[in-house]
């Protein structure tokens, strides 16, 4: 109801100002179509609740799209003309189609994200997975808030995993990358039983830092085998990257000298005990520890904050308008001491987007113990289980679409879940055609467009008549079904404008669950082809393509496939 929302707003700009005005949603049609909730209000006015709700009333009344108003408990209800509520929700979805929903609040502004951002030494699992998800979903809404996006992939190459996979290898370049994993964890296990192992992959860091070549090369091969593989699965998810950046390459520049003696410049940048360099952070609002970020070595060689740092400053510098990076909640901290470093440069870190776990049933995934769940073998169970579900139901499968239902199932099940909340994954609910799934709304999606499908082959004038909504009567749509599905069309920009201020498809995802409900209750509560007057078709359909339109709009932000028939 946002579009309503900002014209009260615009009457009230004068009068209350200075006042946290905000909306929701009366209980029922009956009781309202908008709500102006005045408790808060009351506090600060030193008024009844009631009593500032009337004199909200008095100004906004003459509005021409309100009927009338009612003080209901501290509530101001708002009803609006029916002719305007049907007409502005259901003209501005005709009117802005692919755009519906957007406040356009990027318009002309760059925006750079970072996420995925997997360490390079195996397949990633579902848990990472989660990351990537998160990241894509936000890119699409801050793209469909008309930001121009460029998405980065910080790519880990110089840590000890990846110096005991080298150590484990003849051929970088020759290893597949479906053998990575299990190599990764036969080295951890051989690096249990025998530690004095590690001096060799340490020995091997030495090497790749002091500028060893052949020892360059092989890194890089061996890394790129593993982003090719970890790549190339995340893109049968349909997600992308602009940009590979390399940790290595800040080992070989002048840039963390340079930054090193900027440190120095604050009086911050200190020699500890052990000889290693280290930025006193104290007085910044960090946990309890120990307030130093240790930078260097004893032999002054950089360790990962200080690369970290230095790719961070790249970022800043670019100039983008919004600076993103999706982390896992457990680098909350650590990110808060980077962006405590920037500050002592002068500079803003990136906003952060954290993210909680997704959970096995036996707890957290761990990568060098082998308890994980795959990502491509999750993908293959959904796309097998997808499969499975379609066949019973149907009779008749297509690869395509069984892979674009379990894909889009595991994309929902984790993206309908707040990003502060562990997501643990249950199967049976997440294909299920009923519930709050994937599934359940792609099916709910190809309803719509089996109807229009129907009155293309039998009413082919109807939909002619609707295309611009000229003499389409929306006021014959006035069950109260109707007009709850009507009014959750409209909602689209509410959740988009929260999804946005939160960075959280969670609620594109719970917006679009609560429009394929309201569709649903409509749908088997009133025919539409089969409605008394082909004025009340006409109307019934206009809606209904309304529905369409947000929904996709809906999938396009999430990553969801569109399946119009099933």
């Amino acid at each position: 109801m946002y579009l309503f929302e900002k014209k009260i707003m615009s009457q009230l700009s004068e009068e209350l100002k200075d006042y946290d005005i905000q909306f929701s949603q009366p209980p029922s049609i009956e009781a309202g179509h908008l709500s102006i909730p005045c408790f808060k209000m009351a506090g600060v006015l030193k008024q009844s609740p009631s009593n500032i709700a009337g004199e909200i009333g008095a100004i906004i009344e003459n509005l021409d799209f309100i009927e009338k108003t009612e003080v209901t408990g501290g509530y101001l209800n708002c009803f609006i003309k029916k002719e305007d509520l049907f007409g502005t929700i259901i003209g501005d979805v005709f009117s802005q189609k692919m755009s519906c929903g957007s406040h356009n609040s990027g318009s002309g502004r760059k925006l750079l994200i970072e996420h995925t951002s997997i360490n390079p030494n195996a397949s990633p699992h579902v848990g990472r997975a989660r990351n990537a998800m998160i990241g894509h979903a936000v890119t699409s809404l801050l793209k469909f808030e008309g930001y121009e996006a460029e998405v980065h992939y910080f790519v880990n190459d110089i840590g000890k995993q990846i110096a005991m996979l080298m150590l484990g290898v003849e051929d970088p370049a020759g290893v597949r990358f479906e053998d990575l994993l299990q190599l990764y964890i036969d080295m951890n296990k051989m690096l249990e039983d025998n530690p004095e192992m590690e001096d060799q992959v340490f020995s091997l860091l030495y090497e790749l830092e002091n500028g060893n070549g052949e020892v360059k090369v092989g890194f890089r091969k061996l890394v790129n085998v593993c982003i090719e593989g970890q790549t190339a699965i995340l893109k049968e998810l349909g997600i992308t990257y602009d940009c590979f950046d390399y940790e290595s390459d800040y080992l070989f520049d002048e840039s963390l000298k340079s930054i090193l003696t900027d440190f120095e410049k604050t009086g911050r940048l200190e020699e500890d005990d052990q000889g290693r360099m280290c930025l006193n952070l104290e007085g910044y609002d960090l946990p309890m520890r120990s307030p130093y970020l240790v930078l260097t070595r004893k032999d002054k060689t950089s360790l990962y904050p200080l690369r970290d740092i230095a790719y961070t400053i790249d970022k800043v510098k670019t100039g983008a308008y919004r600076n993103l990076i999706v982390l896992g909640e457990d680098q909350i901290l650590y990110h808060k001491e980077i962006c405590a470093a920037l500050d002592l440069l002068g500079m803003k870190a990136p906003e952060s987007i954290h993210y909680a776990f997704v959970l096995l049933p036996q707890g957290k995934m761990a990568t060098r113990k082998g308890a994980v769940v795959l990502l491509e073998d999750f993908m293959e169970e959904a796309y097998q289980k997808a499969y499975e579900e379609i066949e019973k139901r149907y009779g008749e499968v297509s690869e395509s679409v069984a892979k674009a239902i379990g894909y889009s199932a595991v994309k929902y099940a984790i993206l309908k879940t707040s990003n502060d909340k562990n997501v643990t994954f249950d199967w049976d609910q997440a294909l299920s055609f009923e519930g709050d799934s994937g599934p359940y709304l792609q099916y709910t999606l190809a309803r719509i467009f089996s109807i229009e499908n129907k009155c293309r082959d039998e009413k082919p004038n109807i939909l002619s008549k609707i295309d611009n909504l000229e003499g389409v009567d929306m006021t014959l749509l006035s069950q109260p079904y109707e007009v709850e599905l009507i009014i959750e069309v409209g909602k689209m920009y509410d959740a988009v404008l929260l999804a946005t201020k939160s960075l959280s498809p969670h609620y594109i995802a719970n917006y679009l669950f609560g429009l394929a409900q309201k569709f649903s209750k409509f749908y088997h509560s009133h025919s539409v082809l089969g409605a008394e007057s082909d004025e009340l078709i006409v109307a019934r359909m206009a809606l209904i393509k309304a529905v369409k339109q947000v929904m996709m709009n809906g999938f396009s932000i999430l990553g969801l496939e569109v399946i119009e028939k099933m």
